[in-house]
């Protein structure tokens, strides 16, 4: 018996949508499928009678070429440590409601799902992210003229701008002088990178990711490490994927500038000015503030809280990381 699971949170609108697909994908793919259930907002599970898929809508059409394209690219040049898209639908592209999807290999995880938490995940990410620099480094040429240009210092003065076009609202959480704290901190910040912009233009372009978050890796069945999902590529220099991840990786090292400086790869990078600067910008709180803003999201106490505590929890661990890369700025 086919059918297509529904997630229990789900209304019947849903419901009734994915069924919808369900029959659509039933009629457009060369076996029976058995299992349908979303994973994400636009990504499905597909399980069939012979295989597992995943399916993920793309929106406008030409983004599900080009990552086509792109990680058919990845794979000519001998990186494999990601997913491909599979053809197989009697008429390509898969088009539903007006939408668009993909189909994509199915990559078996391990029972413990990948975070950033042990230092074993952090160094095979950043190993792997280098990796995956070193391949996009040969395919910027390539994809040039095909990928948005990513400005660092630019998105930045525009999250800035967003944040405190919020800050009102924000007010509303947070005391008025933490917040100044954090925005002194990015003015400073972006200030510094303004002033030393000649290091980040001499710095290697690539196709960056864009995402590197813990959950656009997977920890395979097999121990091996895949990287996922590229949304966000565009040209750039090198240093913003690991600005990014360094972000990313310092709550799960409890803020430490000296324990930032253990990952070899980062480490000519933490001698540089423009990529300090870059280190005490407030990237995850204006990101996740923007957010609750953007989405109105401001009414759901879950949210709150857990953004409260991501404000809170290490706020003096910040500090003393801000303090010590000042320090090592020499300001």
């Amino acid at each position: 018996m086919t059918k297509a699971v529904i997630s229990k949170d789900n209304g019947g609108r849903d419901d009734l949508e994915l069924n919808r697909l369900f029959t659509y994908l039933n009629g457009q793919l060369p076996f029976v499928l058995t299992d349908l259930k979303r994973i994400r907002k636009n990504v499905f599970k597909i399980r069939t009678d012979k295989e597992q898929y995943i399916l993920k809508e793309f929106s406008p059409s030409h983004r599900l070429k080009l990552q086509e394209t792109f990680t058919s690219s990845l794979k000519n040049e001998g990186f494999d440590s990601t997913y491909q898209f599979v053809d197989i639908a009697r008429d390509a592209p898969l088009y539903f409601q007006g939408r668009f999807f993909g189909l994509l290999e199915y990559i078996p995880s391990s029972q413990m799902p990948f975070t950033y938490g042990t230092s074993k995940n952090r160094k095979d990410a950043l190993r792997l992210l280098h990796q995956y620099h070193e391949t996009t480094a040969k395919l910027y040429p390539r994809y040039k003229t095909l990928l948005p240009a990513f400005d660092q210092i630019a998105k930045w003065d525009d999250r800035l701008t967003g944040f405190l076009q919020n800050i009102s609202l924000i007010k509303l959480f947070i005391y008025a002088d933490i917040l100044d704290e954090f925005v002194g901190w990015a003015k400073w910040s972006l200030s510094g990178m303004k002033e030393t912009y000649e290091w980040l233009e001499y710095q290697p372009k690539v196709v960056l990711h864009g995402d590197v978050a813990f959950h656009n890796f997977l920890r395979g069945e097999d121990d091996r490490l895949y990287v996922l999902d590229f949304d966000l590529i565009s040209n750039g220099y090198v240093y913003s994927d690991y600005l990014q991840f360094a972000n990313r990786i310092l709550p799960s090292i409890g803020w430490s500038f000296n324990e930032l400086q253990s990952f070899k790869i980062l480490k000519p990078y933490l001698s540089e000015k423009g990529f300090l600067y870059g280190l005490i910008y407030p990237s995850d709180i204006f990101r996740e503030w923007n957010r609750i803003i953007r989405e109105r999201m401001y009414n759901d106490r879950v949210k709150i809280k857990n953004v409260l505590e991501m404000t809170y929890s290490q706020l003096e661990k910040r500090r003393t990381f801000i303090h010590d890369v000042k320090m090592e700025i020499g300001s």
